[in-house]
């Protein structure tokens, strides 16, 4: 049956019962675990990509002009690929590595390659915004640029970066979702096996809810976080 052609009312009340939940709650903890395992490999190499971009840049504390260009072609030729040709395009490197292109593990290494260049260039723009006279006063005083990244870089730009990586996270999850139709479990599975190919429009429905719920409990975190950060920065 068509979901146009169903009550709403009648779907919205099935989609709490009990029997619905049952079936979808393994598959919360299974997108849960993609994206929090993602969401940690994006946050440890999409801000290593983003520091070495800055620090290479033409103005960055080791300017390496060649090295930066082709890095930067390179972040800009994957995130030009949509999320789907990601996925696909990642299969053969999930047999490889997991022997099967299936499945949550094999899942994420398509999540992180998605992610990671757009987090990279967040990671970018929020460093060089940071005014040149701080780095300059770094500098003068005998930093090393390890310890300028790490004392004046990192957190001048602290809250800007949860921001980011906030994003970067509602993006890991809203990817999850899409995944799910190329075998990798998850809410997305349940969404498109039952939901959409079943008709059984409930199950749909108490996907979506999960969805909202867990990117409204993410962006709420990341904007508390970096609000708390400002508003200790101002306090001091």
């Amino acid at each position: 049956m068509s979901l146009l052609s169903t009550p709403f009312w009648e779907v919205f009340k099935a989609s709490f019962s009990p029997g619905v939940w049952k079936a979808i709650w393994p598959a919360v903890l299974d997108t849960l675990y993609m994206t929090l395992i993602a969401s940690v490999i994006t946050l440890i190499f999409g801000l290593l990509l983003g520091i070495v971009m800055t620090l290479t840049s033409k103005d960055g504390l080791h300017p390496v002009r060649c090295f930066n260009a082709g890095m930067g072609w390179l972040i800009n030729c994957l995130r030009s690929l949509p999320q789907m040709i990601m996925i696909i395009l990642m299969i053969p490197v999930s047999r490889m590595v997991f022997g099967r292109s299936y499945g949550i593990n094999a899942c994420i290494i398509a999540l992180s390659a998605s992610c990671i260049p757009m987090y990279a260039r967040i990671v970018q723009s929020s460093l060089l915004e940071i005014a040149k006279g701080k780095i300059e006063a770094a500098k003068s005083m005998g930093s090393s640029n390890t310890q300028t990244i790490v004392r004046v870089l990192l957190p001048e730009t602290l809250p800007s970066l949860i921001r980011g990586f906030t994003v970067a996270v509602v993006a890991i999850i809203s990817m999850t979702a899409l995944a799910g139709s190329f075998g990798a479990g998850g809410i997305g599975d349940i969404a498109v096996r039952f939901g959409f190919q079943r008709f059984q429009h409930e199950v749909l429905f108490a996907c979506v809810y999960v969805l909202v719920i867990m990117v409204q409990i993410i962006q709420f975190t990341g904007d508390f976080a970096s609000k708390l950060i400002l508003r200790k920065r101002h306090l001091i």
